[in-house]
């Protein structure tokens, strides 16, 4: 069965804390969205701000290929007619084919909130709906609080939907919107509306119990063939229905057409897109599109999936654009090894022999605090290193680091200003190389520094950057005497890599983990194995 799907990230979304698109952010969420296959997009409330008013504007200009742009709103407020509304005015000016309106359906918001009687109330949902639908508007009416209402009074509830049908609705849109009601309530709901009316039946959840995808799952078993929610959950308070797990579901799962199977291939790489617009980190532990959803840890379940993956696994993560991952701990097993040798194209460079040293080795490196679920790099260079035991492209003869407070250049600027030098000497066979260096920080500075000393012997080093740089105290009970795990993120332009360094000195673990990356760079250039190359795969984003 076709299922539609309407995404109100750009609206509902936006409501959730620490939530805010700009406007070109908004307009390059909605190609996202068409791309994924959506159905509807609801762009935003044009009579509440003019960032949304602006955005349909703007949105006249995009070329969607299948959404429908819908445009947000309330019914009419009881002091105006429908016709002198500015709330309907907007909406009729964004020039969307589709608007949703929304329209009071709990007698204690129509007496307390509106202040106005039940038959007040009904008139301003039919005349809504019927002088949007004179305008030639595909209408999807939103009963807000329909469950609560339905509850409160099941009659008046149903009223409600009975005026905005006889209207002319084109879908009824049943909205959980305290995200209250548990699935077991919500679906004899739903299935005692679905006998009364025909037509397109709407579910649009919130998560406030947790439960607003399989509200939604329900919602559709019982009968519902219009869904709405957002991308990654994103909404006000605990979020809206997250479609990253509807649209799996009711795909995968149930066998309802939503997006369609080629389309969801690329559900995880818009949802992470959609995050990073909204500067927010996606959830690791997201089900289907997160990037611990098919990670395996335990040396068990490690080795159940490498016979076969459906042991461990619920779908094939391919399917939803996300692939299995393998991780390296203290809980690994042999089996975890194998997949990450094998993974990387080393698995044939060890013995047997030499698996279990390293095996021990890491577990005796994670007991002291290192971190080989995310930093894939230093296991890497383990590998190669073991692989070469007598290759050593530079050793530390020493290094240092001073940050001054710049007293001259504070009095004329009037704020603090550091001045950070780096010194670094390295011996590279029978030769020692020095350099000093200023930097943006002590980590800059010794980088840079580095790449001095190295850059005429190894020109190619010059290619790695670092891009992400991290932080962890691990045990904040000792204060300022923590010991704390570095983790600093490395790219060639072509992959991308990890590495850990661990110390109770923040600048010895940054250093360490700056050694590292530059060491297993210059072991891979020594190698220039293409065949293990083209094998090596960018896992950083699964970091």
């Amino acid at each position: 069965m076709k299922i539609s799907i309407l995404d109100t990230t750009l609206r509902d979304g936006t409501q959730g804390e620490s939530i805010s698109f700009s406007l070109d952010d908004k307009l390059m969420i909605a190609e996202k969205l068409d791309e994924l296959g959506i159905d509807y997009i609801e762009g935003g409330w044009p009579g509440s701000n003019p960032k949304d008013k602006e955005f349909f504007a703007q949105a006249r200009n995009l070329k969607l290929k299948h959404a429908k742009l819908a445009a947000f709103g309330a019914t009419r407020f009881a002091k105006n007619s429908v016709e002198t509304d500015p709330n309907v005015a907007e909406l009729l000016a964004s020039e969307t084919p589709v608007v949703s309106i929304f329209g009071k359906t709990w007698n204690l918001h129509v007496q307390r909130v509106l202040g106005i009687t039940e038959d007040e109330n009904l008139r301003l949902i039919s005349e809504t709906v019927s002088y949007l639908k004179r305008q030639g508007r595909e209408v999807i009416y939103d009963a807000e609080h329909f469950f609560d209402g339905y509850e409160a009074d099941a009659a008046f509830a149903l009223r409600t939907l009975e005026a905005a049908k006889n209207a002319g609705a084109d879908v009824l849109c049943l909205c959980d919107t305290n995200g209250g009601t548990l699935p077991m309530r919500l679906v004899e709901i739903v299935a005692e509306v679905r006998k009364r009316f025909d037509g397109v039946l709407g579910i649009h959840c919130h998560n406030d119990s947790e439960v607003a995808v399989a509200n939604t799952v329900l919602a559709v078993d019982a009968g519902v063939t219009h869904v709405q929610g957002c991308m990654n959950g994103y909404g006000e308070r605990c979020g809206n229905a997250n479609l990253c797990s509807i649209l799996p579901n009711l795909e995968l799962k149930l066998g309802h057409t939503t997006v369609g199977l080629e389309n969801l291939q690329k559900l995880t790489q818009i949802a992470r897109s959609i995050a990073d617009l909204a500067n927010m980190p996606p959830r690791r532990d997201q089900p289907f599109v997160g990037a611990s959803a098919f990670a395996h840890k335990g040396g068990v379940h490690v080795s159940a999936v490498l016979k076969y993956s459906g042991t461990y696994e619920h779908i094939n993560p391919e399917t939803v654009g996300n692939r299995q991952r393998v991780l390296l701990s203290d809980l690994s097993g042999r089996g975890n090894i194998d997949y990450k040798l094998k993974q990387h194209g080393l698995g044939e460079h060890l013995s047997d022999t030499a698996r279990r040293e390293l095996l021990q080795r890491m577990k005796l490196m994670e007991y002291e605090g290192y971190d080989f679920e995310t930093a894939e790099g230093t296991f890497e260079l383990l590998v190669r290193q073991a692989v070469h035991p007598d290759f050593h492209p530079f050793d530390i003869v020493s290094y240092e680091v001073s940050t001054k407070l710049q007293s001259s250049a504070a009095k004329l600027t009037g704020s603090d200003e550091t001045v950070t030098t780096a010194s670094v000497v390295l011996r590279v066979g029978d030769d020692v190389h020095s350099a000093t260096a200023t930097g943006h920080g002590p980590v800059n500075a010794l980088d840079k520094c580095l790449r001095r000393c190295l850059a005429s012997i190894y020109p190619a080093i010059a290619n790695v950057r670092l891009t992400d740089y991290k932080v962890r105290v691990l045990d904040g009970r000792r204060g300022t005497e923590s010991k704390v795990r570095v983790l600093v993120e490395w790219t060639d332009h072509r992959r991308s890599w990890t590495t850990v360094g661990i110390s109770d000195n923040v600048i010895d673990a940054s250093w360490k983990a700056l050694v590292d990356a530059l060491r297993l760079e210059l072991i891979r250039l020594l190698e220039k194995d293409e065949q293990a190359e083209s094998m090596i795969r960018d896992f950083s984003w699964g970091v």
